[in-house]
């Protein structure tokens, strides 16, 4: 593919930096500030005092709820968690080597043959849709561990919060207070991001007014990707390729002599601290005490220092830290990208329903850049 001249490049808007494509009451990222900012709340007080239900009542009606309706909303949650049979039967039949976001992406697409409001946009079907999206991608995370494993899947348990309920169905293990609380903060860290990718792919299909699962479906593809929500799988393989602590240093200082770069550092919008990663280390701390296991988190302290003495303006962001926390809850890697779509989706799901609010079909231009004036050869004289 030819390269494009300076005169067409300059018109280009590469990865649609610098582009307003829609306007949104659900998040706010002050990429200057390093702000993030959730319908108004500042991400540190809602980590701080908020739950993960609380948050996603929060994005979907606009409103911190009142206890009577964080309930109601939570038991809509809790009884929809259960997958139909008949997608399980159906998981069973993968090959057992699909990665878990392809699988995710799959079931997802599957689950909407099963949804009572099939493909109504209205806005109480789609409320529904929200629901069952939320309270199900955490089963199909889980039961494709278990089935990929040989196992049969544990059922969901309706006592449990969602975060705890998620580590739970991961090995029948009930997980201590400590872990869910922690699990649960990552998740609101991770649930919204104004426009990043895989919401901008979900906004771009519901403008065409498709329906929820195949917004989901794509923005679960977009999310895949390792530019997106695959780079604390990156961080994690990282540390453990880096094995102690006495060779962090050389391992960096190689790493940027050689201009590669170090996984989890680095953001398109922070030009400062990322928020969710300065939480996010609060909580790896908090977690090595809790477990004594101190290990990984005190290497990506290290890290963390040498690379702000070697590169200062370089910030670690939300991917970061939350590699070593996933890892010490017992979370495996392949999985740290599909949790980052259990806490997404509400972010998701918030923005097709908003999107459908005041919905326009997303149409960007482009600048053609090929040849012009051909003529049709035909082939026997190619």
């Amino acid at each position: 593919m030819s390269t494009l001249s300076a005169e067409v490049a300059a018109k280009v808007a590469r990865g649609l930096e610098g582009i307003v494509a829609s306007a949104t009451e659900l998040s706010d990222v002050r990429g200057n500030e390093g702000k993030l900012v959730y319908r108004g709340y500042d991400i540190n007080e809602l980590a701080e005092h908020s739950t993960f239900e609380e948050t996603v009542d929060l994005l979907w009606y606009g409103v911190l709820p009142t206890q009577e309706l964080l309930e109601k909303l939570t038991r809509k949650l809790v009884a929809a968690r259960p997958l139909p049979h008949e997608v399980i039967e159906g998981m069973e039949l993968f090959p057992k080597h699909a990665s878990p976001m392809d699988v995710l992406r799959s079931v997802v697409s599957i689950l909407g043959f099963h949804d009572p409001d099939g493909v109504s946009n209205s806005v109480s079907a789609n409320v529904r849709k929200s629901i069952r999206l939320t309270a199900q991608i955490p089963t199909i995370v889980a039961a494709w561990r278990n089935i990929s494993k040989g196992r049969k899947p544990i059922p969901p348990r309706f006592d449990l919060s969602h975060a705890a309920n998620f580590l739970y169905m991961l090995d029948g293990n009930e997980p201590t207070p400590e872990a869910a609380r922690i699990l649960d903060i990552a998740l609101i860290l991770h649930m919204d991001h104004s426009l990043n990718a895989s919401t901008f792919v979900a906004r771009a299909i519901a403008s065409t007014e498709s329906d929820m699962y195949s917004a989901i479906s794509g923005a679960i593809g977009a999310l895949k990707g390792p530019l997106h929500g695959g780079a604390n799988e990156a961080v994690m393989k990282m540390l453990l390729q880096i094995g102690d602590m006495g060779k962090v240093e050389s391992f960096v200082a190689n790493a940027l002599a050689s201009k590669g770069k170090i996984p989890g550092f680095g953001h398109r919008v922070y030009k400062t601290n990322d928020p969710r990663a300065l939480q996010l280390r609060r909580i790896a701390g908090a977690l090595a005490d809790h477990t004594g296991n101190r290990k990984w988190y005190a290497m990506s302290e290290k890290i963390r220092e040498v690379m702000a003495r070697e590169r200062p303006h370089i910030y670690v962001n939300v991917d970061f830290y939350s590699a070593s926390v996933y890892y010490t809850l017992g979370i495996p890697i392949d999985l740290f990208t599909p949790i980052f779509a259990i806490s997404r989706v509400a972010g998701w799901t918030a923005h097709v329903m908003e999107q459908l609010m005041d919905n326009r079909i997303m149409r960007p231009d482009s600048i053609y850049a090929g040849p012009q004036d051909q003529t049709y050869v035909p082939i026997e004289q190619r």
